[in-house]
């Protein structure tokens, strides 16, 4: 398993960006799915964006919410991923989580990722 740990959380207000950083010790981030989660409290940890393979390439995924305002992205070199979240809302407030899982497991089912990171807060005021 993976050591990973999160950044770039903090206040914004709605319609603005933020830029979430997810640093990985112990494991090649380059060779494992990738995932974004957010929960609330009360509510069941979600899907927000992935990076997953195929068998043949890796591809990018995205929650329909966060779909052309939020963008995946990884750094091989400094074993590093990326949440950029552009016009956020104020549904977008969660607690942020990064995730790796074994290349090839299903990049949207929580269940298939075996290393977590601590969380990072996020909240959008209006």
């Amino acid at each position: 398993q993976a050591h990973l740990v999160e950044s770039g959380g903090g206040l914004v207000q709605a319609g603005g960006s933020l830029r979430l950083s997810c640093v990985a010790s112990g494991r090649t981030l380059s060779s494992s799915n990738m995932g974004w989660f957010r929960q609330v409290a009360g509510k069941e940890r979600e899907f927000v964006a992935g990076i997953g393979w195929n068998g043949r390439y890796y591809y990018h995924d995205y929650a329909d919410s966060v779909k052309g305002r939020f963008t995946i992205s990884r750094d091989n070199a400094k074993n590093m991923v990326y949440l950029q979240m552009n016009s956020l809302r104020d549904e977008d407030t969660a607690v942020y989580y990064c995730a790796a899982a074994p290349r090839g497991a299903r990049v949207r089912e929580v269940t298939t990722y075996d290393s977590w990171g601590q969380g990072t807060q996020v909240t959008v005021s209006s």
